[in-house]
């Protein structure tokens, strides 16, 4: 078999504002590099998951949010400063701190959508991801993805055009109810082959580990 050729693909279920869904991707970097070496070679799709789907269309204060969910300030740091000590890990150099809002991530998920049409959704998901937890982007604002669609590879009056229609809000919002039906809860979720196998940015050598082993299961199968 051909290294070049993919032999399946892997879906991610993610949100946009999920912080292990980013140190989840660096994981599943290092895992594709871990297959090809067994020429394994799969593509990426990522999907749409909302954290919080009752989050209002212009979003809310972060500080505030944060504290009433995790009951206190101090509780609240604490967490932060945990995502940002594992972040650093794998090479992630978060700036929570910089964060001022907790967006909805509908048109978020919609701009994906729009780069895998483009064939540049992992430069997007990167772009989105990166400007979130490491600049402190309001990824909520449309003009704020535009920008981050354009620094992805996208056209950003194409982006822009994109959001200002209803283009893709409808997939977006069944893709994430698939994902509740499917029984997701928690996100990052791994599926293979349209065949979900684990939630949770698990370390690379596990995951490429379980992507073997459901590839070797699903080509018994299919023998």
């Amino acid at each position: 078999m051909d290294q070049a050729q993919p032999v399946g693909r892997i879906d991610v279920i993610s949100d946009a504002i999920c912080p292990w869904c980013y140190i989840g991707k660096r994981h599943l970097e290092r895992a594709l590099e871990i297959l090809e070496k067994d020429r394994l070679h799969f593509t990426v799709a990522w999907h749409p998951f909302q954290l919080n789907p009752d989050m209002p269309v212009e979003g809310v204060d972060r500080q505030k949010y944060r504290e009433a969910k995790f009951g206190g300030p101090e509780r609240a740091r604490q967490i932060d400063e945990r995502i940002t000590g594992t972040a650093a890990t794998v090479g992630l150099d978060f700036h929570l701190e910089k964060l001022t809002r907790t967006p909805n991530t509908v048109n978020a998920h919609r701009l994906i959508r729009f780069a895998g049409q483009k064939g540049v959704q992992d430069d997007v998901v990167e772009a989105l991801f990166d400007a979130y937890f490491c600049r402190g982007a309001d990824i909520g604002d449309a003009k704020v993805l535009a920008e981050i669609g354009n620094n992805g590879g996208l056209d950003d009056e194409e982006v822009l055009a994109m959001l200002a229609s209803d283009e893709g809000r409808k997939e977006v919002l069944a893709g994430d109810q698939m994902a509740r039906n499917a029984g997701i809860q928690g996100v990052p979720s791994f599926a293979l082959q349209g065949h979900v196998l684990f939630s949770g940015a698990v370390p690379a050598d596990e995951m490429a580990a379980a992507f073997h082993r459901a590839w070797e299961v699903l080509k018994s199968r299919a023998a």
